[in-house]
């Protein structure tokens, strides 16, 4: 039997063999120099994240925007002027309306739209402070 058919076989098997790690052995290098960029960049970001996080506390408050209507500034113009809870009819006599039922809602409806909006708090049902 001869056996050079069968060692020139196992040759070609073995520098193949020989190619596909060495292209892995590259892969693999080129993977692991990406996976240290990408490692650096979520150190970063976790830097970054805790930066603001720290700064975040320090920056003023900004206000939300007031929908357009000309009652809104005075609204929050009443509430600055006292201290403790207000009802809508309470904000009516405040802005000289008359106290009509229709008043009277539409001006619940503010106060609870300014309460969405995070500007003011109903502490109870139907009575509203200023947010501190």
């Amino acid at each position: 039997m001869n056996l050079q058919p069968l060692l020139d076989a196992l040759g070609v098997q073995e520098e193949a063999a020989r190619v596909m790690a060495d292209d892995l052995r590259a892969q693999i290098g080129e993977l692991q120099a990406r996976l240290r960029e990408a490692e650096t960049h979520l150190e970063h970001l976790a830097i970054t994240r805790k930066t603001v996080t720290g700064l975040a506390d320090r920056l003023p408050a900004v206000p939300p925007d007031l929908p357009e209507h000309p009652d809104y500034p005075r609204i929050l113009g009443v509430f600055n002027d006292v201290t403790g809870p207000l009802r809508a009819r309470d904000v009516c006599e405040a802005l000289d309306h008359e106290l009509l039922p229709k008043n009277i809602e539409g001006t619940r409806a503010k106060l609870k739209r300014l309460v969405k909006l995070g500007i003011l708090t109903e502490v109870d049902v139907g009575s509203f402070t200023r947010n501190q």
